[in-house]
């Protein structure tokens, strides 16, 4: 099933499954690099972590990514996490 979201500078995956996420921050962060944007807030959620460690080892090998870290206490904390797109 094909979902068509807004691309803005935040994507929130708590509607997703844990196996979609790889696929879809794959789209997303590639749009939002043609949308100029430098650094993008990808929420996943505290819970148990599970997200958060997909999330953190797909943009670990992703090459569009310069870098990641939590976001800060007002954007979600751990909850959370920033990540610095390479500029073409």
């Amino acid at each position: 099933m094909v979902v068509c979201i807004p691309i803005e500078d935040w994507i929130d995956l708590h509607t997703f499954s844990p196996k979609e996420i790889p696929s879809l921050l794959e789209e997303y962060l590639m749009e939002c690099q043609k949308k100029g944007f430098k650094e993008v807030r990808i929420i996943h959620g505290k819970g148990k972590g599970v997200q958060r460690q997909i999330v953190h080892a797909f943009l670990q090998n992703f090459p569009l990514v310069e870098s990641f870290r939590p976001a800060p206490h007002e954007a979600g904390s751990w909850g959370a996490t920033i990540a610095t797109l390479r500029i073409e």
